[in-house]
């Protein structure tokens, strides 16, 4: 999933207009679910999300004919490149007034991207304990916290995501299992190793994971970032990627685009590691002649760096009752099992597992290393590029 900060410009001009407006409660006490179902029936929802994965629109593809058929949801898979896009729109039609009939309808959202939403008060709820699948969640994962912000009912968690390596055992039995011996690997054998660029999600994470090794995740971390301790804390993350990349794939010159090329470099023995952030994609990727099945997905020594990913509604959305049938449809057991098919999309569910079936409910997930404040994100992002970027 994407994650990029909205323009600081922008944001600072819609403060005062955000702040003036309250998130409003999504169910009245006299509202039932069934109305809301009722109410649902021929609407359209635009959904914004992600489209750089096969597996994942093809998944989306099925639940928009399961939603039309039980439901009669109208369900469209908006595909963004980022979905901080989305954000910018949203703000641009707080800022002109429109608070009905917005053109989105529901947001696939994580992390900074939704702390700034919430900031901005564009999202619709509380609505989340509301969903009769909500029941189904396993509340021992962090499902109400984001990137440490407190989720506060207005995003449903959707699955989650841990930041890994695939490497083929064939040609390499034994993948480093940490930063120094990645580093240690891409000088012995040089071109072999890549990121993708940042600012594309895998590679914002890749630099967050990094630094958060590094540092011994530097208690700063967890804070938001504090300009005057900045360089100080990640000179070591640019110290090691100005040595890594004078060996890396293309001499550190080039970068992947995302998680999807470093995949096809991998199958095509162009580098000897993909990184996805999904444990799953690897069993995906073989399953649609992608990946050899000689290839395995691994999570370094120290951990896997994991999150929640969510689903929302912006405050104006033209179909709230579409967008609330459709997000409790998708939490559903039905939906989260053939999300959790490896042999579909392999995203591990956030349902408990006694609910799901197949592959669905046998998910391994790796030890997890928390995310750093969401401030990070850009900071990191905007150094990266003043660095590296041109």
């Amino acid at each position: 999933m994407k994650n990029k900060l909205f323009k600081t410009s922008l944001i600072s001009s819609l403060a005062m207009v955000a702040s003036a407006l309250s998130v409003s409660s999504a169910f009245a006490e006299d509202v039932h679910w069934d109305d809301v179902v009722k109410k649902a029936e021929g609407q359209s929802v635009y959904f914004h999300a992600w489209g750089g994965s096969q597996e994942i629109n093809r998944y989306l593809q099925w639940a928009g004919k399961e939603l039309k058929a039980q439901y009669g949801v109208n369900f469209n898979h908006v595909k963004v490149t980022d979905i901080a896009e989305t954000g910018s729109r949203l703000l641009a039609e707080k800022a002109a007034g429109k608070n009905s009939g917005g053109s989105v309808d529901m947001v696939w959202i994580n992390g900074e991207n939704f702390k700034s939403m919430k900031d901005n008060a564009l999202l619709y709820g509380p609505f989340v304990s509301d969903l009769p699948n909500w029941q189904y969640v396993d509340k021992s994962l962090p499902v109400d916290s984001d990137f440490s912000e407190p989720t506060e009912g207005l995003e449903a968690p959707w699955g989650v995501g841990q930041l890994v390596f695939i490497h083929d055992t064939q040609s390499l039995n034994n993948p480093p299992v940490s930063y120094m011996e990645m580093l240690n690997y891409a000088k012995a054998y040089p071109n072999k190793l890549s990121y993708p660029k940042p600012p594309e999600f895998h590679g914002t994470s890749f630099l967050k994971s990094l630094l958060i090794e590094l540092t011994d995740n530097d208690p700063s971390l967890a804070k938001p970032v504090d300009q005057a301790d900045f360089a100080g804390v990640t000179q070591p993350l640019w110290n090691y990627l100005d040595e890594f990349h004078k060996v890396a794939w293309r001499g550190g010159k080039q970068f992947p685009a995302g998680t999807a090329e470093t995949i096809q470099l991998l199958d095509d023995g162009q580098i000897d590691l993909a990184i996805t952030f999904n444990p799953n994609a690897v069993y995906s990727a073989q399953a649609s002649g992608n990946l050899s099945d000689t290839t395995t997905a691994y999570a370094m020594e120290s951990g896997a760096l994991s999150n929640i990913h969510f689903l929302a509604v912006p405050w104006n959305a033209n179909a709230k009752e579409g967008a609330l049938v459709a997000i409790n449809f998708l939490l559903s057991p039905e939906a989260q099992s053939r999300k959790g098919d490896i042999n579909v999309w392999g995203d591990p569910s956030v349902l408990n597992k006694q609910y799901l079936k197949g592959s669905a409910a046998k998910t391994q997930q790796f030890k997890s290393v928390a995310e750093p404040h969401p401030s990070w994100q850009s900071a990191l992002e905007q150094e990266w590029l003043k660095r590296y970027g041109s």
